[in-house]
């Protein structure tokens, strides 16, 4: 997974996050009576790289309640799998094959077969479903860990702590985001993943050196060529989804205790981030160090 791939996933959580010009990937914005600080996330982190800057560390203590995407302190496993049994099945009779094509299900079986994903089970799968499946598992083989992420981190730290977690989307909203896209769309998402999957490790540490060292100038550039290339997908993964969200978080801005909120990259860049509408909201985000 190369440029393209891995700048869309950012979206997803599965990586990255962005920060300001001061070199700290959170912000504080202001309400009449509380703060919220708000910071992107990088979702997978190799074990010896797995540090928080510090500015998490201050909004974490600053605050009395954390808020994510989703809440994954309440989501079963078991729930969850059930549901990608149930929605990232092909319809009964159609086959992967049929749906992305010859050319492009040789390709995918050779990455498939690398990975140890047997394409009998594959062949089932709906484009977007495989694609999630062969992503994780060039991550976790490639030493990343899901458990070293940010959100795993914050959430054992806020449950041996006795702080609430909340989620601003359900798991079937989080989940079905990329079910929403047509197949030729899936198949195209899926084409990516498989095209530049083999650039993953580089690219990511160049998002995550970004990420660490607040350097938004990067991560915007990175990002940007991207919001024109498939702008179904930059619908479905981020504006649509922002736009669900700044009234949930702007109704925490005014209440009367602090909240630490942590989304991916793509929700706080550009002139559909969350940044910039609550700007246009009236709102005043500071970068936090």
């Amino acid at each position: 997974m190369g440029r393209k791939t891995r700048r869309w996933l950012l979206a997803l959580g599965l990586l990255g996050s962005l920060t300001a010009h001061a070199g700290s990937p959170v912000w504080a914005i202001h309400g009449d009576h509380n703060t919220v600080y708000l910071a992107g996330s990088v979702h997978l982190l190799k074990a010896d790289d797995s540090s928080l800057p510090q500015a998490f560390d201050h909004a974490y203590k600053g605050s009395k309640a954390l808020v994510m995407e989703l809440a994954i302190d309440k989501v079963d496993p078991m729930e969850a799998a059930s549901w990608m049994m149930e929605n990232g099945m092909l319809k009964e009779g159609a086959t992967l094959r049929a749906t992305i094509g010859e050319e492009r299900y040789r390709r995918v079986s050779k990455e498939a077969e690398r990975l140890g994903v047997p394409m009998e089970a594959a062949d089932m799968l709906q484009p977007w479903a495989l694609g999630l499946q062969l992503i994780e598992m060039q991550y976790v083989q490639l030493g990343f860990d899901p458990q070293k992420g940010v959100e795993q981190q914050l959430q054992h730290k806020a449950q041996a702590d006795g702080k609430p977690i909340s989620g601003l989307e359900t798991m079937d909203e989080q989940l079905g985001v990329l079910q929403g896209m047509s197949y030729p769309d899936q198949a195209r998402f899926l084409d990516m993943v498989v095209t530049e999957m083999h650039d993953v490790e580089s690219e990511t540490q160049s998002v995550v050196s970004a990420w660490r060292t607040g350097d938004a100038t990067k991560l915007a550039a990175l990002l940007s060529d991207e919001y024109k290339s498939f702008p179904a997908l930059y619908r479905l993964l981020v504006s649509d989804r922002n736009k669900r969200w700044v009234p949930q978080i702007e109704k925490l801005l005014h209440g009367n205790q602090d909240y630490f909120v942590v989304v991916g990259a793509l929700h706080l860049v550009g002139d559909a981030g969350l940044l910039e509408l609550m700007r246009r909201d009236g709102f005043k985000p500071e970068t936090l160090n």
